[in-house]
């Protein structure tokens, strides 16, 4: 019984330390979003809206952030399958939205991206 209890906690700190290393990577992933987007307690639309609290959000609805009618009307609540398929092609996912950016095509940056913009709480704390 003390060796499982002992296997446990070693995969319990594998699992937290990858975590961490997912969230690192997404940090450094985010910096391609920097320019349009912020996310953390002191963050401000830009040329695109804020993205604290992103995860469970319908999309077009950040107070105070001009949205397109694409994005208003497109019907997506923001989890993370649909993030992943919308980093990947933005404009594929939602034609007619604004957002410019080529997307992300590689699977484990855009995971790790995801990992990282919804650790961030609707109040701009982490979780």
């Amino acid at each position: 019984m003390k060796g499982l209890a002992v296997a446990g906690a070693v995969i319990v700190a594998s699992a937290s330390g990858a975590w961490a290393q997912d969230l690192a990577a997404g940090e450094n992933s985010f910096k391609k979003c920097l320019p349009c987007h912020s996310v953390g307690a002191d963050a401000k639309n830009k040329v695109g809206p804020v993205l604290n609290g992103l995860e469970g959000r319908k999309s077009g609805t950040i107070e105070g952030y001009s949205y397109t009618d694409a994005n208003k009307n497109s019907g997506i609540t923001w989890g993370e399958e649909v993030f992943r398929e919308y980093i990947k092609d933005p404009r594929g996912k939602i034609p007619g939205t604004k957002m410019v950016f080529a997307g992300i095509k590689n699977e484990n940056e855009a995971n790790n991206l995801w990992t990282y913009v919804s650790s961030f709480a609707k109040d701009g704390k982490q979780k």
